[in-house]
């Protein structure tokens, strides 16, 4: 097979340099010129090109890991040190709940059956919403599991559930 090849390039290449001998000075250096040329964009289009994009692009990947490994550690600190708050009584949990559910005024009310808790509301500021949640999370260790809440005219309106199971029973 080798020798077939190796035999076939040989009569191809015969008439070839008969070919190139007979044309003259000028156009042999067209066709340097011009195989050159394509040589030069071929190692441009598979080698070079291909190379460079990585350079470019590789700062902002390096750039976008590291937010993004940054952003895991914090997440992970802030998951140890919330394993490390200890649990709170389910007495406590039903006061602080109820506490932090009376700054919403007459605007809210809340329902506790069992392990669950659901505050229904209407027309509750978005601040208000989001600080009611941070202290029932914090203080209560309640947990948000549902919630349907629609933005209305004058606030916020509908229904949050909590579950209240990481208190201590």
């Amino acid at each position: 097979m080798k020798q077939a090849r190796t035999s076939n390039l040989q009569q191809l290449r015969g008439p070839l340099l008969a070919h190139w001998q007979s044309l003259g000075e000028r156009d042999r250096l067209v066709l340097r010129l011009a195989f050159t040329g394509l040589a030069l964009l071929l190692v441009w289009l598979l080698a070079l090109q291909p190379a460079m994009r990585v350079l470019r692009e590789t700062p902002a990947q390096l750039d976008a890991a590291e937010l993004s490994l940054q952003q895991m550690q914090r997440l992970a600190l802030e998951a140890n040190e919330l394993r490390a708050v200890p649990a709170v009584s389910a007495e406590q949990s039903m006061q602080a709940l109820q506490a932090a559910s009376q700054y919403l005024g007459p605007q809210a009310s809340l329902t506790i059956q069992a392990d669950r808790a659901v505050l229904s509301f209407s027309g509750i500021a978005g601040a208000a919403l989001q600080a009611w949640l941070i202290e029932v999370r914090s203080a209560a260790r309640a947990r948000p599991i549902q919630a349907q809440v629609q933005r209305g005219p004058k606030g916020y309106d509908g229904s949050i559930t909590l579950d209240l199971a990481g208190a201590a029973r």
